[in-house]
């Protein structure tokens, strides 16, 4: 299997930030599972390319990147996050 590209994955960001709808998240985890399938070894290498694609998207104003519900700096956060279109 091909490793999705990054407007892959930037596609995939953005349709389900907008099926989840305004004012919800989605997980990275759920862009790397959709592109890599259910299985571990499938979307575990995807969180890296889902993380930088994701910094890109909130630098261009796209969606916006949230830890503990507020918007962090793109260029600066760590741990778990989650991904919102811009409210």
């Amino acid at each position: 299997m091909s490793r999705p590209s990054p407007e892959d994955i930037s596609r995939t960001i953005l349709a389900l930030a907008a099926e989840r709808g305004a004012g919800k998240t989605i997980c990275p985890s759920e862009v790397a599972r959709a592109l890599g399938g259910a299985h571990p070894d499938g979307w575990s290498p995807l969180m890296g390319p889902v993380r930088r694609v994701a910094v890109q998207l909130m630098k261009e104003g796209q969606i916006v990147i949230r830890r503990k519900g507020r918007p962090v700096d793109p260029e600066d956060f760590r741990g778990v996050y989650r991904i919102s279109l811009p409210d």
